[in-house]
């Protein structure tokens, strides 16, 4: 007989029952990076049902310090984080249904992703996505927990629809700037404890123990050994549009989403068309051989041009390496394709 799930079942909390309703329950992961790798790993170690994977990036080599689920060969193949982080966990659980999506996650192609998600992480490295999810989560009632992480110092929220403040109410709006870890670096506890609080929350909604909660604010600094755990019940507000009782879900108009960013302090900029085009890679490689080396897979095709480099996804979204310059990075995109 089967004991995989043996230990976990034997904690009161879960046992075979809240077992079994994990088993038919569906996580969505916002992210592929370090925190979207924990979690996902937790995910699928644990049993649950579908999860699915939204990440719009590709492994690289300064990934790998804490990325857990990928190797030097995902970064040689230049595989996107969600294709290497599905090969991966379906090697730890072929029970488990993992649907892999490489794409920026907006809120004009997210809704036929919902329908039947039990609970949304948030993975991700910006704002403009975490306002997005926030909206989405109040607009379909899909509870999500917020995480992130830079050097040694984490934070973590749970929001429930209708119960909770929102990150709207926490926020008002898109914070501008900041530390990244491409800035200030990161330290893999930090990611694992956010990770851990994640998941936990996760399982207690998994399993209808939504009275187990957490109702705080958790802050940490690991390396200076703090923590600090904040009660926000008093912000929340009849007025937040995102949230309170007219909502109008700000975040989810086209004209509040970016088009054309700088990733996260990358000295990377991301063009990002209109609608989704699917690239001939055939007919690209043609083109692009005449300006530098081609390589490719079925996934994305890398051009190297002087001192750029261009990443083109069969989406149309396009990376262009070496400048934090939009306006540069379109005339250079756009020159080399005629």
């Amino acid at each position: 007989m089967n004991n995989r799930y043996s230990r976990q079942q034997l904690f009161k909390k879960i046992g075979f029952e809240g077992q079994e309703k994990i088993r038919h329950k569906n996580v969505l992961i916002v992210g592929a990076g370090a925190l979207g790798s924990a979690g996902a790993e937790a995910f699928v170690r644990a049993g649950i049902g579908k999860l699915t994977i939204i990440d719009r990036d590709y492994v690289e080599w300064s990934n790998l310090q804490r990325q857990q689920l990928y190797n030097e060969k995902d970064v040689e193949d230049k595989l996107p984080k969600a294709i290497a982080a599905k090969k991966h966990l379906n090697r730890i659980n072929s029970e488990v249904e993992i649907e892999a999506l490489v794409m920026d996650a907006r809120a004009d192609n997210m809704d036929n992703i919902l329908d039947d998600v039990d609970v949304m992480i948030d993975a991700t490295d910006n704002f403009d996505i975490r306002f997005i999810l926030n909206d989405l989560s109040h607009k379909y009632n899909i509870p999500w927990i917020y995480g992130s992480c830079v050097g040694s110092y984490g934070s973590t929220y749970t929001i429930l629809p209708g119960k909770t403040p929102c990150l709207h109410c926490i926020l008002k709006s898109v914070p501008i700037g900041g530390a990244t870890c491409d800035t200030a670096g990161i330290i893999s506890p930090a990611v694992q404890i956010v990770s851990a609080y994640q998941v936990a929350e996760a399982f207690k909604i998994l399993v209808d123990d939504f009275s187990t909660l957490r109702n705080t604010f958790l802050t940490f600094d690991i390396w200076s050994n703090q923590h600090y755990s904040i009660k926000l019940d008093k912000i929340e507000t009849e007025s937040c549009p995102s949230c309170g009782l007219e909502r109008t879900f700000p975040y989810l108009s086209y004209e509040n989403q970016t088009k054309t960013e700088v990733l996260c302090g990358r000295n990377t900029v991301q063009i990002r068309p209109a609608r989704n085009i699917e690239y001939s890679f055939d007919q690209l490689e043609k083109q692009l051989k005449a300006h530098g080396s081609v390589t490719r897979n079925p996934y994305l095709l890398t051009c190297h041009v002087q001192n750029h480099r261009v990443v083109i996804f069969k989406d149309g979204r396009v990376f262009v390496h070496g400048t934090n310059n939009i306006q540069l990075a379109k005339n250079f995109y756009y020159g080399l394709l005629g």
